[in-house]
């Protein structure tokens, strides 16, 4: 059966960058042989089941998946405009020092993360006495990605 826009779809997947750095996977052995496995202890890597079209995943691999049939194998390219989009400046957020010091209980420094209560994630990329700038930008904003999928089952 060949994929359309509503199914539902169970793939496999593993995503890398260009340069062959892995950033996510449903395989478990991939995952164990990455050391990812290790960074994510409470993870389940199982297959992804999604329904094509509704956006649940990323714009580019929605798109690739139709047309595609069970036990399909290919090796998907996604430009960040597809995926992540670029880096945008209106992503970075300033806030006073003193203010963010007392909502965190620590003194921000470069490097930290920081979670806002809609579950934004943001990294802290300057800190000094009067401000701090959080870079709410996802980390694979402007970056190519690459997905090798694999079919599993299509409904």
């Amino acid at each position: 059966m060949t994929i359309a826009t509503g199914d539902s779809v169970s793939l496999e997947y593993v995503g890398r960058l260009t340069d062959g750095t892995l950033f996510d996977t449903s395989r478990p052995d991939v995952a164990e042989e990455s050391g990812l496995a290790e960074q994510q202890p409470d993870r389940e890597y199982e297959p992804l089941t999604v329904e094509v079209g509704s956006g649940a995943v990323i714009e580019g691999l929605d798109e690739a998946l139709v047309g595609m049939e069970v036990g399909d194998e290919e090796t998907i390219e996604i430009p960040p405009e597809k995926a992540y989009g670029q880096p945008s400046e209106d992503m970075i957020q300033e806030h006073d020092t003193e203010e963010l010091r007392q909502v965190l209980g620590d003194d921000p420094e470069a490097g930290m993360y920081v979670q806002t209560q809609q579950g934004g994630l943001g990294e802290i990329v300057h800190a000094d006495d009067d401000v701090v700038r959080i870079d709410f930008n996802h980390e694979l904003a402007g970056k190519t990605l690459e997905f090798e999928v694999e079919i599993i089952d299509v409904n």
